[in-house]
This record gives C-alpha cells, structure tokens and sequence, in this order.
C-alpha cells in the first residue's frame, strides 16, 4: 500500500491565517469519513520573527533560522509536502527549498500562474511593504508575461494598516482604506489584483469580495490539494 501524502503547514505567520487555511483545505476535500481528508501537520510558531521588519532593515532578528528549524521539524514528523502560509515569507523561499528534503509549494508564483490563466493581463498587487520591497510579486509576473501594479505610497499605508492595525489585532478591516487602494490600482490599468497577504485572504472571506480579486490562501489551498493527490470541490 503506498504512502498516504502528508501535508506540512509553516504557520503562525500570523495565526488567524494558518487557521484559516487549515478550515479551507478541510472544506474543499471531497470526503465522506475522517479518513479521506489529508493527513496535515501544522507549525504554527507566532514566534518567528516578523518578517517585514526584518526585510526592510527595522529588525535584525532573521526569521530564516526558525522557518528552516520549523521545516524539518514537519518533515522530520512525516511531512512529504510542504505549504507556506505567508507571502512575505517566500522572501526566504529560494534558502528554504533549497535547504529541505521535500517539495516546498510557492504561493506567489502559483497565483501568479492562476491570475495569467484567468485572463489576467496587469495584476494590482496587495501585500505587505516587505513583500513589496521583496519583489516577490513582481518577479513572478515578469516571470509569467504579465504586467503589474502597486497602490501608491499613501494607499499602500492604509493596506499596510488593515493588515496590521485591523486584521493582526482580530478587527474587521477598515475597507475605506482597502477599497481607496483597489480604486488607485484600477485607475492604473489593473484587471485583477492579488491579495498577496493572507491576512487579506480574511478580508475576502469577511467582506465577500468579487471576482477582481484572487486569493493567495485559496491558490495554496487548491494547489497543496493537488500535490497530495486531492481533486478539489467547491472553488
């Protein structure tokens, strides 16, 4: 009987997200009894350093040591596929898959890939200021073809504060400063825009945002699905 894949989730980045992901790969596996949903073993260290702060030079504690020891730790329990649920982390992912024995899933690059096959020509990019600075996003649209676009520093300060001052802190977000960035980036040509923080995956889920919108945490979910052998329902 072959192995049953087993699904590692580097978590904590922050909790609300890595919670939210667990719930969505549970509702979107097709399955009648316990036993055909994935076997999942998440580390959800809130501790990690944050990852932003380290990236725009504000902290030097590096995140990279506890992600790497965390890594192991999940493959170490069995883990044959690895998902990170962060898009600011993937600043370190190139070390991390590098230094890991499994398969490590690249949430920006997939939804990326996703964005371009849904018709996608420019993508607005909504994230973190160290996801920004990291050019995580824009790599992965130069990569694709596509072209792409960020709110503007002023806009960029109200996402920054939804993702920390509202949905970090348990709040509704404030989405007269998200919708204010949505309209700067389809002023500026957008036809769809990532939300490329799984903090503001939660936003989606709470605001019942439209089709413009593609959802990092739903394009992991998907994609970890497929990698463990999962055809999934309900996207």
């Amino acid at each position: 009987m072959p192995r049953k894949p087993v699904l590692g989730i580097l978590g904590g980045l922050g909790p609300a997200a890595s919670c939210y992901l667990y719930q969505m790969l549970t509702d979107h596996t097709p399955a009648t009894c316990d036993q055909d949903h994935l076997d999942i073993v998440i580390s959800s260290r809130a501790s990690t350093p944050d990852r932003t702060a380290f990236i725009l030079g504000k902290s030097k504690e590096d995140p990279f040591a506890v992600m790497e020891q965390d890594g192991f730790s999940l493959v170490n329990y069995g883990a044959t596929v690895l998902a990170i649920a962060c898009n600011t982390a993937h600043y370190f992912y190139d070390r991390l898959a590098e230094a890991l024995p499994v398969p490590v899933l690249n949430m920006p690059r997939l939804t990326v890939a996703d964005a371009k096959a849904a018709g996608c020509t420019k993508l607005g990019i909504l994230a973190t200021e160290g996801t920004l600075l990291a050019e995580t996003y824009q790599l992965a649209c130069q990569q694709a073809g596509i072209g792409w676009a960020q709110p503007s520093p002023e806009h960029q300060k109200g996402i920054t504060s939804v993702i920390y001052d509202d949905i970090k802190q348990g709040r509704r977000a404030n989405m007269v400063k998200f919708a204010a960035a949505v309209a700067d980036l389809k002023s500026q040509g957008c036809d769809m825009a990532v939300l490329g923080c799984t903090e503001l995956s939660l936003v989606k889920r709470d605001e019942h945002l439209d089709s413009f919108f593609i959802d990092s945490t739903e394009v992991l979910c998907r994609h970890a699905l497929l990698a463990c052998g999962v055809t999934p329902v309900g996207f």
